[in-house]
């Protein structure tokens, strides 16, 4: 038989279990972690993978005490053990979480915030990134790090950051921090901690008009073509895009707005530059990067290969890179390329023919109408070339 008991907030002891009608006695074995200061010959020390093999040859035979930090069922290994258990050879016992705890400290209700761990963990979940009023984050000592990098184009009073500091210590620190400008020398980052962001802004729902967006003499994709763009690029959350001759952003502007997508945006424009940063800010765009040069040479030296590619200019030296561009992307991945002109249009379907890559042509007219005399106004008509990277067949190389 296995009980699975949260430890709560506090330092690596048993003291917090003393407020629970347990004995600790009446274990054959208490398994916890290598942290913990707690010694003796049934005290069992080490981390995941030593209790969760500990626990599952053992739990038939012994009753079993599994202690973890702060609640069994908040980012904890005990539920992962619990899984692998007969229900009937397991109990649990709930204590608080860190999560719990700063609530009860500032008066958060449930529905008011999200949480997600960067606890060992590479990539933020967008989806649960600043959407709800608070966003509660477990931490490691890279969280820092990378919540700078996501928030680098948000102005200062669109969040406000709190940290939880070796909470229920008896040096515990609650207080509102300033990321940007924090102070590594006050906290040890090997220590636990937590950051709780308020959300000071209103987001934007992803179907902008077009005088929303800063421009380079109306340089931009039109509503209409951006929203079929969009559309046609098949994205999903959390996905990486490359968006590539940006020109103001809007299309890997609103591919967040809408889809949280991961976007780095490539511009080599000085001028265009200025007003991508401008766009970021003012649509609160998080997570992503801004590269200023020519693409071609920036995205060789770029480590993580992106799901989605859309090409929306870059010009002739771009339109050689696309066979490069297709084996960077995912299997699965999807790169839409748009152009304007037949010259271009001939040199992408020469460049992709040449490299045997299968594609799809769209061809977009459109034409609006504007003012009280509804005055025709048509726009430049659209080539779009969709390539689909599909997984190889068994056998191919």
């Amino acid at each position: 038989m296995v009980t699975i008991i949260g430890n709560g907030m506090g330092d690596y002891t048993f003291d917090n279990l003393k407020n629970i009608d347990i004995d600790l006695s009446s274990f054959d074995k208490i398994i916890c972690d290598k942290n913990f200061i707690e010694s003796g010959e049934n005290i069992v020390k080490g981390g995941f993978k030593i209790a969760r093999e500990y626990i599952l040859e053992n739990y038939e035979k012994e009753n079993i005490l599994y202690v973890v930090t702060g609640s069994p069922f908040f980012y904890s290994a005990g539920i992962l053990v619990a899984k692998k258990l007969p229900q009937d050879q397991v109990k649990i016992i709930n204590n608080t979480s860190s999560k719990v705890y700063m609530q009860e400290k500032l008066f958060i209700n449930d529905t008011d915030i999200d949480t997600f761990s960067l606890h060992g963990r590479p990539n933020i979940d967008l989806t649960k990134f600043l959407t709800n009023k608070y966003t509660f984050l477990v931490c490691d000592k890279l969280t820092i790090s990378k919540m700078q990098k996501a928030i680098k184009f948000l102005k200062p009073s669109d969040i406000q950051v709190t940290i939880g500091y070796k909470l229920g210590y008896s040096d515990e620190i609650i207080e509102q921090i300033d990321l940007n400008n924090f102070d590594e020398n006050r906290f040890d980052l090997t220590q636990p901690f937590v950051l709780l962001i308020e959300k000071l802004f209103v987001s934007k729902n992803g179907l902008s008009d077009d005088c929303d967006f800063d421009t380079e003499r109306g340089m931009i994709t039109k509503k209409y073509k951006r929203h079929l763009t969009l559309q046609n690029l098949d994205l999903e959350p959390n996905q990486l895009l490359w968006d590539i001759g940006a020109g103001s952003g809007s299309c890997g502007i609103e591919a967040f707005a809408r889809y949280r997508t991961n976007t780095i945006f490539f511009e080599k424009n000085e001028e265009r530059v200025k007003h991508i940063k401008t766009n970021l800010t003012n649509h609160q765009v998080l997570n992503c990067e801004l590269y200023v040069g020519e693409a071609q040479d920036i995205y060789p030296t770029l480590k993580e290969n992106p799901q989605r590619i859309f090409v929306g200019g870059g010009g002739e030296k771009v339109i050689d890179t696309l066979p490069y561009l297709y084996e960077r992307l995912d299997t699965n991945g999807v790169m839409l390329i748009n152009a304007i002109t037949l010259k271009h249009l001939s040199q992408m379907i020469n460049v992709l023919n040449e490299a045997k890559i299968e594609f799809q042509t769209h061809s977009i007219s459109l034409t609006t109408y504007k003012g009280k005399l509804d005055l025709v106004e048509p726009e430049r008509q659209l080539f779009q070339l969709k390539v689909i990277k599909k997984e190889k067949e068994e056998g191919t190389k």
